[in-house]
């Protein structure tokens, strides 16, 4: 048996697009009344999208059901529709039939490295793609990468910001629950630096649909020592998560 059961399914026609579904809520009047953004932030924290709604003026927009925000300044989607790939990208490629061409990813990941600390900025340029989304976008491979323009520039914008990140791959699961010892010790030597639940997905969407994607973590729990530790919510995970959102902000207005 293959994954998906079809085999070389992301070779084949879908039954409908994502411009089919847009044209259907323009043509019921569903589609809100709002400047398409070129570029979105997808933001998982409540505390983190509300940072960032406090710091800029806003435009709230009823068109997903997580919180969708236009920050008035710089034109900028904003997007907390909750963790994991399936509902993220549902709304990625609703946004890209739209006419968004720019993405990028803010959340918090689990450290792999035993040379990780806690709040530390992970930078990631690829992913291993553990989750089942990607599979029915790509053929078959271990990593996807993220989109090396966008991925630099958000590197330059860190280092004009002075502020410290670390760049490498990331794992990206859909079941937490589910990571073994066995795969965390052969990723660990591998140099994989986090795990996530979202980055192998949104890359491969990207890849596909031919937009850029970025994304970057920030420490929350450490796994280096075979033991989970979780912190959460220490103050400096979310100050990071804000410092880093204000880069990425800056690079999707440009």
């Amino acid at each position: 048996m293959t994954f998906p059961n079809t085999k070389d399914k992301h070779l084949y026609d879908p039954f409908f697009s994502p411009d089919d579904y847009i044209k259907y809520i323009r043509e019921n009047n569903l589609l809100p009344d709002f400047k398409i953004p070129k570029g979105v932030l997808f933001v998982y924290s409540k505390k983190l999208q509300d940072k960032i709604i406090g710091s800029n003026e806003v435009e709230k927009i009823d068109l997903f059901k997580g919180d969708f925000f236009i920050l008035k300044d710089s034109g900028i989607g904003v997007l907390n529709i909750g963790i994991g790939a399936p509902a993220i990208v549902t709304a990625m490629e609703e946004l890209i039939a739209l006419g968004t061409s720019k993405f990028f990813s803010i959340g918090t990941a689990g450290g792999l490295q035993k040379s990780l600390k806690l709040a530390d900025i992970i930078v990631c340029d690829k992913a291993i793609r553990d989750e089942g989304v990607s599979h029915h976008y790509l053929e078959p491979s271990k990593y996807i990468e993220t989109s090396e323009n966008l991925t630099n520039i958000f590197c330059n914008e860190l280092d004009k910001q002075g502020l410290e990140f670390k760049k490498g791959s990331t794992w990206t699961i859909d079941a937490p629950y589910r990571e073994t010892v066995q795969e965390l010790k052969e990723y660990q030597a591998e140099g994989v630096m986090t795990v996530d639940m979202e980055a192998s997905a949104l890359a491969s969407v990207a890849k596909l649909r031919k937009v850029e994607f970025a994304t970057a973590f920030v420490v929350s729990d450490l796994l280096g020592e075979l033991v989970w530790n979780p912190q959460f919510k220490i103050p400096a995970v979310l100050e990071n998560l804000q410092k880093i959102a204000e880069s990425a902000i800056k690079i999707l207005s440009k």
